[in-house]
Order: structure tokens, then sequence, then C-alpha cells
């Protein structure tokens, strides 16, 4: 229940943001037009709350906090006084039009940068890109443990984020690419990664893992959390022991302990366990034990009876990006450029059919997400605000009537045409619209809903 308030929440709160920038970026370039703005109100339905300034323009804060809109005085919409004709929008020209429509995406773009600058400045932390495992085509490629992704063909990687989605965009193109890495050892080489070797029809957002990377913060430390009571490990192992072999097999993760343990219980053997204790190398001989498996599931393991801990993320796998006020400027743009990048190469492939249009998110995906991110830090929150106003940013500039896209296309026609559109013509394109952005927004439900229905069942 509490991820259920959580979401809704922090959904209505990046609403609230990324709206109010986007209208409010329509209202000020009306106003510096000169056109009479009536209403500018965050949410629709009823006003919880309005006032009206000296040009009378109505701010408004509605009951339902999903959008909003602002207002202005157009001869299309009714009867304008004489008196007031020249405050209308449809009587202002065609390039400051086209600047009112366009100031509310800019506003979104503006913001965006601000925000990624703010996040830049208090420092986004995020994990490095290292390898922790790896199996299946990355194996054959060459990767091994402790890889650190310095480069994914021409892309410069800082963080396992910005390597996951390079990764993954080259696989959806299916693309055998060069990626530069520094290896354990300290030194740096080039593997190629086959990833049209993925089968047809892979899950795209799995992408990664299917090509046999597991990113070593996925990767459980070996760190002992608790010992069951009664187990075989009770009273010779302590919570904070670092478990390094057993049977003289290194172990790298909490996973490679249950098993080893499990294939020398089935051999009816002794499991010599060698730990790290405060820096105190220490070996015991331990007998494994049947265990039923966890949740009520028919069966029984071999386990020596330790648990992992709650909190396993480990500073020297964190890649914390932070620069000072200036330096941040330039790495805002930067990352504006890279999003900007990645939204539009994914909007390209899901058209020409190469990305599935699984990809598409809606309401309830966002919402965990915005979420699951106000949950990691400020940092985290800033970065999904930036995000998700590009992207509020890009849809609105798609070329869809009814969106502001479609009134830019309107406008543009206008110039090369030389007069305005008839009405006829309007009124058919908002139908296409309107019938364009129902199949979308049903898309994205369903893939939402299926998504919820996915994580129940598994």
């Amino acid at each position: 229940m509490s991820d259920l308030l959580g979401s809704i929440w922090w959904m209505i709160v990046a609403l609230g943001v990324l709206v109010t920038f986007h209208e409010f970026g329509h209202y000020w370039v009306a106003r510096r037009c000169g056109v009479k703005v009536l209403r500018f109100s965050v949410g629709f339905g009823k006003p919880l709350w309005s006032r009206r300034d000296r040009h009378g323009t109505e701010f408004a804060l509605a009951a339902i906090p999903l959008g909003g809109y602002v207002k202005m005085l157009d001869e299309a919409e009714g009867e304008v006084p004489a008196s007031q004709r020249e405050q209308a929008f449809n009587r202002k020209s065609v390039w400051q039009r086209i600047a009112v429509v366009a100031a509310g995406p800019l506003a979104n773009i503006v913001l965006c940068v601000a925000l990624l600058w703010a996040m830049f400045v208090i420092g986004k932390q995020d994990y490095s890109a290292t390898v922790g495992s790896v199996s299946g085509i990355a194996a054959d490629a060459g990767f091994q443990r402790g890889d650190r992704i310095l480069r994914v063909g021409d892309r410069t990687i800082d963080t396992w984020t910005d390597a996951s989605i390079a990764l993954t965009k080259a696989a959806i193109d299916g693309a055998d690419l060069p990626v530069e890495v520094e290896t354990a050892n300290g030194g740096t080489a080039t593997r190629t990664l086959p990833l049209s070797r993925l089968p047809v029809g892979f899950d795209q957002e799995n992408a990664v893992a299917l090509s046999g990377l597991v990113w070593r913060h996925w990767v459980t430390p070996a760190i002992v959390g608790k010992v069951a009571p009664g187990s075989a490990a009770d009273g010779v192992l302590r919570a904070g022991d670092i478990v390094t072999a057993v049977d003289g097999q290194p172990v790298h993760g909490f996973g490679d302990i249950a098993a080893q343990v499990d294939a020398l219980g089935k051999r009816g053997g002794m499991a010599m366990v060698e730990v790290d204790r405060a820096g105190e190398r220490l070996a015991f001989e331990l007998a494994p034990r049947l265990t039923p498996l966890p949740d009520g599931a028919k069966g029984h393991y071999w386990a020596l009876g330790l648990a992992a801990p709650e909190k396993t993320r480990l500073p020297e796998y964190d890649a914390t990006l932070h620069y000072g006020p200036l330096a941040a400027v330039p790495a805002a743009l930067r990352e504006t450029g890279k999003l900007t990048s990645d939204s539009l190469g994914m909007i390209r492939r899901m058209l020409t059919g190469d990305a599935s249009l699984k990809n598409v998110s809606g309401p309830i995906t966002i919402a965990q997400v915005a979420n699951v991110s106000a949950k990691r830090g400020l940092d985290w929150f800033l970065w999904f605000l930036a995000a998700m106003s590009l992207s509020l940013a890009i849809i609105n500039l798609l070329p869809i009537p009814v969106l502001d896209g479609g009134h830019l296309l309107y406008y543009l026609i206008e110039l090369v045409k030389g007069s305005p559109l008839s009405e006829r013509h309007m009124v058919a394109g908002q139908y296409v619209g309107l019938a364009a952005l129902a199949g979308l927004m049903g898309l994205a439900f369903y893939n939402d809903i299926l998504r919820l229905m996915t994580r129940l069942v598994t």
C-alpha cells in the first residue's frame, strides 16, 4: 500500500512540475507577443484555488492534477469584443503563433538542462560499468569478471546506466560492436560483442543480461549477513565474515556459496570454507545439511545456513558524477544531448519495427519509476524529472494534430501555402490526431497492465 501511495504522490509531483513549466512557456511567450491569456490552470476540472492578476489572467489550481492548460483569447473559440481583437491569438502573425506554440516544449528542454545541472552539482550516485560475471556470447567474446567498460562503439561510458543504454541500442540494431574495457589487472583491451547472435524476438528489456553480461553490483557480495540457528555454520561462522573460497574454489558472490555447497552435499563431502574475518584469514570444515526449500516449495537442498546481508552496496564499485556549478553546465548540456539522441533513436527504431512496442510505457510504469527514483534519493529523482521533461518536449513536438507539433505543422503549411488551412482540413486532422493519441495511450496502458500481470504471476 505504501508503494501504491508513493507512486501516486510522486507521479502527481512530477506532473505538477513538468506541466507547470510547459504551460508557463506558452504563457510567457504569449504575453510577450501581445496575446491576452484568459486562464493559466495547473490541473483540470473545478478550481480549488484561483486569483486574477492586473492583466485579467486567472491563475487556477484545479482538482484533477493530471495536466494543465493555458487558455488564450481566440476568435476560433468564441466571439471576441472588437476592442480586444488585436489581442486574440488567431490575429497574430504566423511566426508569433509558432513562437507561442513552440515555447511549451522549449520550456521543458530548458527545465531538463536545469534539473540535470542541479543533479550534477549535488552529485549523482551511480554504479561503475564493472562486469560481475560472464557467460554466453559475452564469454565467447573474451569478457572477464572485473572488466570495467570504458567505451561502447564511439560512446564514452561513465556508469553502468550509460553502458546498459548503449548495449541495448546495439542489441536492438543487431550490431556487433567494439567494447573497450579496463581489465581487472589495470590494462586495457577491446573486445567485440557479437550482439547479432542474440535470438530472434529476444526480450529487449533484458538485452544486456541475455548477452551474458552481469554487472558487478548485481552480484550479491559473499558477506555473511546472519547464520541460521541450529544450522551447519551456527557457532562457527559469524555475521560479517567474507567467504573467499569453498572447497578451494574461489567465491565471487553470495550465489557461488549456495551452488558449491549444494554440489558438495550431493557428493557427501565436507565443505572447507575459507573466510576473511576482520582481516584475518580463517578456514573451517563444515558438513552441509539437507534443508527444505523456502516458501513451502517441495524439495530439499544442501546448505550451511547462511543468509546475505540486507544492504550489500560496495562503495568501491560506485561511480559518482559530481561537478562544480560551472563545470556542471556543459555536463548538463552533454547529458541532455545523450538523452535526446537515445529518445529519438528509440522512436525511430519503433517506427521502423526494429524496437518492440513493448518499450512504450504508460502512467502506471511512470508512477512506479517516479516512486523508485524518489526512494533512491534527490539525485535520481532529478534525473527522472529531467528525462520526463525531455520526453514531454519530444512527444509534444511530434507532428500529430492536437499536440504542439501538429499545430506547428499547420503553421508551417500556412507559411508555404500563404494562407491558413481550411477549417475542414484542420478538423479532419484533429480527428486523426485524437485517434493516434488514443491508440498510443491504449498501447501504453496495455503494456503497463501486462507488466503488472507478469510480476504477479512470477
